[in-house]
């Protein structure tokens, strides 16, 4: 390693996952060609890597806030590029990092650019996912399975139920990232997570709506009623739980369904609405190994499927709708759509839409590696998420300031509303 060269990463080499940092370098020769690297170990210990080739200015110096890359993972000027466009050195593999207490650790280095490919320097950035002050607690109380995450301070303060996944478990890092920003957050658990069953062959309201009531009841909330912010499946979920449950005030629907979708949903032991299923031969094979599910889902809008159409011409509660053009899951674009046509249709203005063109399905907290395939967990097999990387990056910084700005302004927080204790 060259005593020489010098990598800074600025403000600090310690920052929030949803935060960006300046990555420099100094110490070069005058236009010197070096290749940039990050790397990082997920939860499930996949390693994920990226690189790109820079060209130091005339005094030796790479600013990736101002400087393009050349080559590699990404072209043109990205300040975040190292960080996004990491990828798995195992095929077909999503980035996970779901408990808030563990960072996501990323190791910057510059290499020469020929022979060996020598290090020249290296930086660690520790990229955390809970703030200071934030509580973490994991609750088992009643049926509810989940981890509770408060800000510090006396409140009051919103809250928020996050859907992250449908899949088995859960995931900490949207709900923990939202605490810092203010909020009161149930991440829930649907199956599979605890002494949860590992599938399930239906969805009731009713789970949702005694974490609802247990999200109210605690002492730092001061909303009225909650958020729900959701993903994929889970959006048909949050539609209901919107359409049925008059606590609901805001939900954020991302790249869901405009139909309750794969599982009946009841409410009080009664089926509420039927299942939108698919028809698995319409799957498409790629030579990747991968395969395109877009056109398996049946259409909600055939005569036959009507009945699983979620009324959300009966919520109350205001909607932020998010499609990506470039969903390869489903036509999320057209869902949302469909919906802004019901609402308006039934006189309704409760609602604003986003769609974000070159992104892919899943939409999260920025900075986080890019996830192009991975395994459906409905389907089992490898399929394709869709977008462009830069520009799902770019969706991602943008939707993230955006979902804050919305629940802050919809859920509306009163000091009295407290729950108060001597």
């Amino acid at each position: 390693m060259s005593s020489q060269v010098r990598l800074r990463l600025l403000p600090s080499a310690r920052c929030f996952f949803d935060e960006p940092i300046q990555v420099q370098v100094a110490g070069l020769r005058s236009r010197q060609v070096v290749s940039m690297k990050a790397r990082s170990t997920d939860e499930k210990g996949v390693v994920f890597s990226s690189s790109a080739t820079y060209r130091a200015d005339g005094s030796g110096e790479i600013d990736l806030k101002r400087d393009p890359s050349l080559s590699g993972s990404y072209v043109g000027v990205e300040p975040m590029g190292l960080l996004w466009s990491m990828r798995a050195d195992t095929l077909h593999r999503k980035f996970q990092k779901t408990n808030a207490l563990n960072p996501h650790v990323v190791k910057f280095s510059v290499h020469e650019e020929e022979g060996e490919e020598r290090m020249l320097a290296e930086a660690t950035n520790e990229r955390l996912l809970i703030g200071d002050g934030v509580s973490r607690l994991p609750v088992k109380e009643g049926n509810i399975r989940g981890v509770l995450f408060t800000p510090p301070g006396r409140g009051p303060f919103p809250a928020l139920l996050d859907l992250y996944t449908f899949g088995g478990g859960l995931s900490e890092k949207r709900a923990s990232l939202l605490a810092r920003k203010g909020f009161v957050v149930l991440t829930l658990a649907l199956y599979g997570h605890d002494d949860m069953p590992k599938k399930i062959k239906d969805v009731h309201l009713d789970y949702f709506e005694e974490a609802i009531e247990f999200l109210k009841q605690q002492d730092k909330v001061g909303s009225k009623g909650v958020g729900v912010i959701s993903l994929s499946k889970s959006g048909d979920v949050a539609l209901s739980l919107a359409s049925y449950l008059p606590s609901v005030e805001a939900i954020v629907w991302i790249n869901g369904c405009c139909a309750n979708t794969a599982l009946p949903l009841y409410y009080k032991k009664n089926q509420i609405l039927p299942a939108l299923m698919f028809d698995i031969s319409k799957l498409i094979p790629t030579e990747s190994g991968a395969c395109m599910v877009k056109y398996v889902v049946h259409n909600p809008l055939a005569e036959e499927n009507k009945a699983t159409l979620v009324p959300i011409e009966q919520a109350k509660g205001r909607f932020l709708f998010v499609a990506s053009e470039d969903d390869l899951n489903w036509d999320s674009n057209a869902y949302m759509e469909e919906m802004v046509e019901t609402l308006k249709r039934h006189g309704k203005d409760n609602f604003e839409s986003v769609c974000y063109s070159g992104a892919g399905h899943y939409l999260e907290p920025p900075y986080g590696p890019y996830c192009p395939v991975s395994i459906h967990m409905i389907v089992g097999k490898p399929v394709l998420w869709g977008g462009e990387p830069s520009s799902h990056a770019a969706a991602e910084v943008h939707l993230w300031k955006k979902i804050q700005e919305f629940f802050r302004t919809h859920l509306s927080c009163d000091a009295i509303q407290t729950k108060a204790k001597l």
